[in-house]
C-alpha cells in the first residue's frame, strides 16, 4: 500500500512537524529524551527519521533500536550510527527487549484497537514505557477540508487514519493500565500527552 508523501521523505516530514508543532516542536522531544537515562537501552517505535535519537538520545550514548515500517526511514538511522530494523508493528511477533520501550505521535496508526501494541511494548519494556500522543490533533478537526488533509497526510502505508485520540479519549485508553501509570502531563504546550508506565508490575 502507497504511503503518503511526507512517510517518503525525512525532509517532508520533519518540516510538517515543524509547522504543526511551531515553537513547541524541540519541547515534545525534550519531553521524552528527559526521561531516558544515560546509557540505558531503548527500542523506539515507528521511529521515523529517528530524530529523538540524531539530536537528543546519542549524545546520551544509549543502545538505541528504531522500528519502523519505512525502509527509507531505518535506513537514515543506520546511517546516523543508530540500530534500525523494518518492523510491522500490526503483526504479532515479539518487540525486542530494552529498558526502555517508547512511542510518539503513532499510537492512533493502531485505533480503534491499540492494546495488542501497548500489551507488547509492556513485556519488552525491562524498566519503563513511555508514550506521547497527540491529543489536539488536525485530522479530527470539525472542519472537513482540514480533516481530510490531516488524514490524507499520515497514511504511514497502511490506510488513511481517521481515528484520533482527544485526551479524555486517551485517558479511558489507559484507564485499565492505571496501576502501572507512574506520570501523566500535557506536553508541548498541550498538544500530546505523556503517559510513563512502570513495566515492572
Amino acid at each position: 500500500m502507497s504511503t503518503s508523501l511526507i512517510y517518503r521523505n525525512a525532509t517532508l516530514y520533519e518540516l510538517l512537524i515543524r509547522a504543526l508543532y511551531g515553537r513547541y516542536y524541540t519541547a515534545r522531544y525534550r519531553a521524552v529524551a528527559a526521561l531516558v537515562p544515560d546509557g540505558a537501552s531503548v527500542v523506539d517505535l515507528c521511529c521515523g527519521p529517528a530524530t529523538l535519537y540524531t539530536r537528543y538520545l546519542r549524545q546520551k550514548s544509549v543502545d538505541y533500536t528504531g522500528l519502523d515500517r519505512n525502509d527509507r526511514f531505518v535506513g537514515k538511522l543506520t546511517k546516523a550510527g543508530g540500530q534500525g530494523k523494518v518492523w510491522n508493528l500490526t503483526s504479532a511477533e515479539p518487540l525486542p527487549e530494552a529498558d526502555y520501550v517508547l512511542m510518539q505521535a503513532s499510537l492512533y496508526h493502531f485505533l480503534p484497537e491499540a492494546t495488542p501494541v501497548l500489551d507488547r511494548m509492556l513485556t519488552a519494556a525491562r524498566k519503563q514505557v513511555i508514550i506521547a500522543e497527540p491529543v489536539r490533533n488536525m485530522a479530527s478537526s470539525d472542519n472537513r477540508v482540514l480533516a481530510a488533509v490531516g488524514q490524507r497526510f499520515t497514511n504511514a502505508g497502511d490506510g488513511v487514519q481517521a481515528h484520533r485520540f482527544t485526551e479524555p479519549t486517551l485517558d479511558d485508553f489507559f484507564r485499565p493500565y492505571e496501576s502501572q501509570v507512574v506520570r501523566q502531563e500535557l506536553i508541548a504546550g498541550g498538544r500530546e500527552k505523556l503517559y510513563v508506565l512502570d513495566a515492572t508490575i
